[in-house]
């Protein structure tokens, strides 16, 4: 993505100098033509002035020289020979003056031309750039201040940039703050903190021994594609969705809770238990008992785009916005929004790391399809991979125990021995007791100072950072994901 931006960066300088330069020559050429053609106007002028006997068109103006040739010619032989030779250099001068004004005229036409030709080679070039800001907005300002250029194209690409923030298309501006003090990724992680309060304060609201979590919540580029299209073409209303505040959150947050429904009940269950116990004689014997445990089921129901459209009587014209907005190719420019990141091998461990803070993993087991928590660390492995789609596209498994996702690298030939140094976006797998039984998995972070840095999910029941020596004993080796 970085290298595709810094190429539609370098195209536009190239074009855009390369129309400075070119625009540049077309002045110098054209101020010399017109000092030229001073030049002859004047001497024109000092000819009809010296000789009155000159009339203004040229073909006359020769005639009336060849007449003055054919007088002097009975003149005295010397006064003749000068008065020719006089003749004569004016009419050549007539000559080169009537050739040199025919060149102007022509010379003109092609600078006119060349002219419309560099001002369309700006616009094209900056239309390029617009359709390339999407994935370089930093890089591509850094180059336009860095290049001196001409302030025609700054304005065109300015006003362009203008359009495109105030459309629904503006949400791709809002990965960085823009002077509120917050970003679009700050807004989610606010919304995320209250999701998960909401969960957290049905739980301790009622009694119960079993928990079941059903479904999942939308997911964030769905609720933002719905959020961009809804504000900035309201009809009441309309706003700009490139910047952050605090009433464009309260907007986001109305959104998110109309896409995304909890409902719990609470019922009880009676099932038998069978015990075996020992009894006087010293025989084990077996008894039955009822058991009647009282079950809480909180079921998180979440809209798609288009039905939260529905729910909003988008028109046509929003339904284009949306659809344009949802499309596969955008997939990057969302990680950019929502996690702060440009490449798709530092998209897993952006989502992992948004994630930090989390505790009991109930939104990943229950994704995954658990009604009740199990042992959560590769569901949460699992849940980041899909939402950077690496599931869908094979790069990485959807795994809930830690040997089948380590199996499932060896078998490809993707795996990386403890020995030797992980890179940022690799799997990392544990066996805390050396048995050959994979008990723990994560996400490599970053790799610094000897240490390997990870993001972990069910580590003491929570989402946590963590950190361990290259040599650690726990760790067995490394998923390789072919990002």
């Amino acid at each position: 993505m970085g290298e595709t931006a810094d190429k539609a960066v370098s195209s536009f300088d190239k074009a855009g100098r390369k129309s400075i330069s070119e625009s540049r020559q077309n002045v110098r050429t054209a101020a010399q033509e017109f000092k030229r053609k001073r030049y002859e106007e004047n001497l024109k002028r000092q000819i009809k002035a010296n000789k009155s006997k000159f009339i203004r068109h040229p073909d006359k103006t020769i005639k009336g020289v060849d007449r003055n040739v054919k007088t002097v010619k009975t003149a005295t032989k010397g006064t003749a020979k000068k008065a020719v030779k006089t003749a004569e250099n004016t009419k050549r001068t007539v000559h080169t003056t009537v050739k040199t004004t025919q060149k102007a005229f022509q010379k003109a036409k092609v600078i006119a031309k060349q002219t419309t030709i560099t001002v369309k080679n700006v616009v094209k070039a900056t239309i390029s750039a617009v359709k390339a800001i999407l994935a370089g907005t930093k890089a591509l300002i850094s180059a336009l201040i860095a290049g001196g250029w001409i302030a025609v194209a700054i304005i065109i690409l300015l006003c362009l940039v203008g359009l495109i923030a105030s459309s629904s298309f503006g949400i791709f501006f809002s990965g960085e703050d823009s002077g509120t003090g917050m970003a679009m990724k700050d807004a989610v992680r606010m919304i995320n903190a209250e999701y998960y309060a909401e969960i957290e304060s049905i739980k301790n609201e009622e009694t119960y021994d079993v928990l079941e979590m059903r479904g999942s919540q939308a997911v964030w580029r769905d609720v933002l594609s719905v959020y961009a299209v809804k504000v900035s073409t309201d009809e009441v209303d309309p706003r700009e969705v490139a910047t952050v505040d605090d009433e464009k959150v309260n907007l986001l947050r109305e959104i998110f809770w109309k896409m995304n429904e909890i409902s719990y009940k609470t019922f009880e269950k009676t099932h038998t238990e069978y015990v075996e116990k020992v009894d006087e004689n010293g025989n084990i014997v077996t008894e039955t008992k009822k058991v009647t445990e009282v079950f809480l089921r909180i079921t998180v129901s979440h809209k798609s785009p288009f039905e939260t459209a529905e729910v909003y009587d988008f028109n046509d014209e929003q339904m284009k916005y949306l659809t344009e907005l949802l499309k596969e190719e955008n997939r990057m420019l969302w990680a950019s929004v929502l996690y702060g990141i440009k490449d798709y091998d530092q998209e897993l461990i952006a989502v992992a790391l948004s994630q930090v803070g989390n505790i009991g993993g109930a939104p990943y087991w229950s994704w995954y399809g658990f009604s009740s928590r199990v042992e959560w660390c590769a569901c949460f492995v699992s849940w980041c991979a899909n939402e950077c789609g690496y599931i869908d596209y094979g790069i990485i498994p959807k795994f809930a125990g830690c040997g089948n996702g380590a199996s499932w690298f060896q078998e490809r030939g993707q795996w990386l021995d403890c020995s030797q140094e992980p890179l940022p976006g690799m799997i990392i797998f544990f066996d805390w007791e050396s048995d050959g039984i994979y008990d723990h998995v994560g996400i490599v972070y970053k790799v610094e100072d000897g240490k390997v840095y990870t993001v972990e999910g069910n580590a003491s029941d929570e989402c946590k950072m963590k950190q361990y020596d290259l040599g650690y004993n726990g760790i067995v080796g490394y998923g390789m994901p072919d990002y």
